[in-house]
């Protein structure tokens, strides 16, 4: 199972399940306490509004929507493939994410 703190913002993720599975993309924002994700162009929903200083138009509108972070899973930037996330402790004492295929540490750009 996939926790808040092992998938950060920036992160090159997988959709595992739904109507948008195998589908990749950027988490743009992740949700510790209710441990969801916003993806970026994944699990789109229509949104209707109303006109607003800010829209002025209204209308409906498409926005991404959250998906849990269970049916989300990480890819690997070095070995490119979906993978299982570890912690390991650096000599200076800092903990890094590492990848469980590859063993190299995985920290968003």
């Amino acid at each position: 199972m996939q926790y808040a703190h092992q998938l950060k913002k920036d992160d090159q993720v997988e959709v595992l399940s739904g109507k948008d599975k195998g589908r990749v993309g950027k988490i743009l924002r992740v949700d510790p306490k209710t441990n969801k994700a916003i993806v970026e162009k994944v699990n789109i929903v229509k949104r209707h509004s109303k006109p607003n200083p800010a829209n002025q138009q209204g209308g409906i509108i498409d926005k991404e929507a959250m998906l849990n972070l269970s049916n989300l899973k990480l890819i690997c930037p070095k070995c490119a493939k979906t993978v299982r996330i570890g912690k390991k402790f650096l000599d200076d004492g800092s903990k890094v994410r590492v990848c469980k295929k590859c063993g190299e540490a995985v920290e968003s750009k």
